[in-house]
């Protein structure tokens, strides 16, 4: 299995202990993230070679994310570091019970943000590549980081290797600084060979409403091969909040073929982190489909990735290809020896 990059921002999370509310008490635990980043880890502990593409600050912050990064196997070398720059920040606090979780994001004119296509060697970068993936975020920051964004999936197309796009969608960010969205989302979904959206992204993208009573009817309707005739697959998750600590997940994997395979809802109670849980679903579909899995058992995996993410504390997902499997075909919850 050849290469995969990925291409975004590192960010560093400062969260609230425990279920405390922000600074609630004068402390903040510190860990690594990022869309892209994350998909790179668990992509890497399922056992693929994969590399990380961005820009951090060039200083104690920047070294950490790095090394966090190294930690979990992830090749660091395109990784450039801006020694002026600074780290981008978010900052959470974990809900609870029928208090929400809320985010703070602090990652404006971050040395990602403001780096530009020009600072990205894209035929060097892939060289020996198979996959690249991207998401929805990096586009939003800003009109320079939109154009690299761009630019990376126009140079995979040109080079032959295939592009996976997560949408993202986050219309705060667009709205800051008025980027034209629909757009820009439309030309990345146009170089992709799967895409995880769901009807409400490809509303945005088509600008288009999809009136279907039931959700999975919706997703089914907004399957974009016709509008995309590059895209070969189209994921995406559907999530029952039924409290901050229950919710229910399911997942659907649609086919250009006419493939339509939908893995059944997972019930996620007592939920410890679900930041990063679109991630590690992407990540799961992207080896079920790297691993010649059938369709359904890529569908499976994905959402038993995604699922377990949840009970990890922290962006990444770092659980192996067997913890995945172990818990599609056993379902056992008593104590493994």
């Amino acid at each position: 299995m050849g290469r995969i990059v990925c291409f975004g921002e590192l960010l560093l999370r400062l969260g609230a202990p425990g279920r405390e509310l922000l600074l609630q008490s004068p402390q903040l635990q510190v860990h690594v993230g990022g869309a892209e980043a994350n998909v790179a880890v668990s992509l890497s502990r399922f056992g693929h070679d994969v590399a990380m593409v961005s820009t951090v600050a060039g200083n104690a912050l920047g070294a950490h994310a790095l090394a966090e990064l190294r930690r979990h196997g992830v090749d660091t070398r395109g990784v450039r570091e801006d020694a002026e720059g600074r780290m981008g920040l978010y900052f959470l606090t974990t809900g609870a019970v029928q208090r929400a979780s809320e985010v703070v994001y602090d990652r404006a004119d971050s040395a990602f943000a403001n780096s530009t296509a020009a600072d990205y060697d894209w035929p060097a970068l892939l060289q020996g590549a198979q996959w690249l993936h991207l998401s929805g975020v990096s586009p939003a920051l800003g009109a320079d980081v939109a154009q690299a964004t761009l630019a990376a999936a126009r140079a995979a197309r040109a080079l032959g290797v295939r592009v996976s796009f997560d949408g993202n969608f986050r219309p705060k960010l667009w709205q800051r600084w008025g980027g034209d969205a629909r757009a820009i989302l439309h030309e990345l979904f146009a170089q992709a060979d799967i895409v995880f959206a769901d009807y409400r992204d490809i509303e945005v993208i088509l600008g288009q409403r999809f009136e279907q009573a039931d959700v999975v009817a919706k997703v089914e309707a907004a399957a974009a091969f016709e509008a995309f005739p590059q895209l070969q697959w189209m994921a995406c998750t559907q999530r029952q909040t039924l409290s901050v600590d229950h919710h229910a997940l399911g997942a659907l994997l649609l086919g250009r073929d006419g493939t339509r395979a939908q893995a059944p809802v997972r019930q996620l109670q007592g939920i410890v982190d679900r930041i990063g849980g679109g991630d590690a679903f992407a990540a799961g579909i992207l080896h079920g489909i790297l691993s010649t899995f059938d369709a359904d058992a890529t569908v499976r995996f994905g959402l038993a990735a995604g699922g377990l993410k949840h009970s990890i504390p922290g962006d990444f997902n770092p659980v192996s290809e067997a913890d995945v499997l172990a818990l599609m075909g056993e379902e056992r919850f008593d104590v493994r020896r």
